[in-house]
């Protein structure tokens, strides 16, 4: 690659890692405040948990939506308008005094940003103005970005909410989503039909192109996973900071954790974006998922204190958002750059309505019995049921039928 290319390739990455970092790390240290939420409003941890929750849906179910506009008319206003979303939904916030409010605030608006913002359009975006040979560490640095965001955003979070309190915090990091803005138009790129060489890689028709993903069965054991993957995620990020509470330990010690899983996966999102070109993306999809499984376990079996906490959030890092670079590139294998960003999007679906019931039912276990142990026997056994359906995907192009 000559230097003008490659100085092409540096900024992009930087647009998209920096974009992720900004609104996943902001969306990643919301559960930091649900605690100061409820006391604020009086609601109750189920109801509040209930806006995380529904946030995690409507991340999911932007995504195909945002990433067919992308698909057809380029990423860069789709990214714009969602940038402003999260700036906007995370500063109304704390201004939210009712279940309906806060649903709108952090599950419409700010979510809802963030998913056209997210991973579905940002891979979408790298992949297409990536060369092939760079695209899998190309994710991994974007995915990266997001880990570094959460790692850099918690201890903010944190120390904002000793020096200004906790609402004034949450409007701050609102404020600094907008530094995301440039960004738009530097990933703005084309369209995916101008993007294409071949009428091979072009985009399909929205409907044949869903019609032609969810007949390919390797298609539907992706999702599957990914299901797994967003309850796991969910939970964590939401419900984090409480479960470090329900052991004891000083508030502190949540925040660190949420910073530790950051900075861990952006170790784990590289080492994965690396990864994906050397073996094959399902083998290394089961691996991250039976990790899930004996990490938890031995967590719920362990003594609850400072130091294994934050080695648990370690192991959990390195696992945390490396299923999106082998996930992400699976689909692009199967599919082609075309229709990446919805069809990616449509996976995203899956995650996040198992994000909904990670965050919601950690709610829900908590209020009724007074500890996270039965959400964590649930993750065990998913992560390794994620682990098993993994091992009979297909990993290879899927035909296009022929056209006469």
């Amino acid at each position: 690659m000559n230097k003008p290319a490659a100085r092409v390739w540096w900024w992009v990455l930087l647009a998209a890692a920096g974009t992720f970092a900004l609104t996943m790390g902001t969306r990643q240290t919301m559960g930091f405040f649900l605690s100061p939420l409820n006391t604020a409003t009086g609601l109750g941890l189920a109801s509040i948990s209930l806006a995380f929750a529904f946030g995690q849906l409507w991340w999911g179910l932007t995504q195909p939506f945002a990433g067919a506009l992308a698909d057809r008319l380029g990423a860069g206003w789709v990214l714009f308008a969602g940038i402003l979303l999260v700036a906007l939904g995370t500063v109304l916030t704390p201004l939210m005094t009712s279940t309906g409010g806060l649903i709108f605030a952090i599950g419409v608006l700010a979510a809802g940003g963030a998913g056209m913002a997210g991973p579905s359009v940002l891979m979408a975006a790298t992949t297409r103005l990536i060369p092939p040979e760079r695209r899998g560490l190309a994710t991994g640095v974007v995915n990266a970005g997001g880990s570094f965001g959460q790692f850099l955003m918690a201890p903010i979070a944190a120390a904002l909410t000793a020096a200004l309190g906790w609402a004034n915090a949450l409007q701050v990091l609102g404020v600094m989503v907008l530094l995301a803005l440039p960004a738009a138009w530097v990933l703005r790129g084309s369209p995916a039909g101008a993007a294409q060489a071949t009428p091979a890689q072009a985009p399909l028709p929205v409907r044949e192109a869903l019609a032609r993903a969810w007949a390919e069965p390797s298609y539907r054991l992706l999702m599957a996973g990914f299901f797994v993957c967003g309850f796991h995620v969910a939970f964590l990020a939401t419900h984090m900071p409480g479960v470090v509470a329900a052991c004891g330990l000083p508030a502190a010690v949540g925040a660190w954790a949420l910073g530790v899983i950051g900075l861990f996966n952006i170790i784990g999102s590289l080492t994965m974006g690396w990864a994906v070109g050397r073996w094959r993306m399902k083998s290394l999809l089961s691996l991250v998922y039976a990790t899930r499984a004996v990490a938890v376990l031995l967590f719920v079996l362990a003594p609850k204190t400072e130091a294994v906490v934050l080695v648990f959030a370690a192991v959990m890092g390195l696992s945390f958002l490396s299923t999106v670079p082998p996930t992400a590139g699976l689909v692009a294998k199967f599919f082609g750059t075309g229709n990446m960003a919805m069809l990616f999007g449509v996976v995203m679906v899956s995650h996040q309505v198992g994000g909904f019931l990670g965050a919601w039912l950690g709610g829900q276990v908590f209020q009724f019995t007074g500890s996270y142990d039965w959400v964590w026997y649930v993750d065990i056994v998913l992560a390794v049921g994620a682990a098993l359906l993994h091992l009979p995907i297909r990993e290879a192009p899927v035909r296009r039928a022929q056209t006469v």
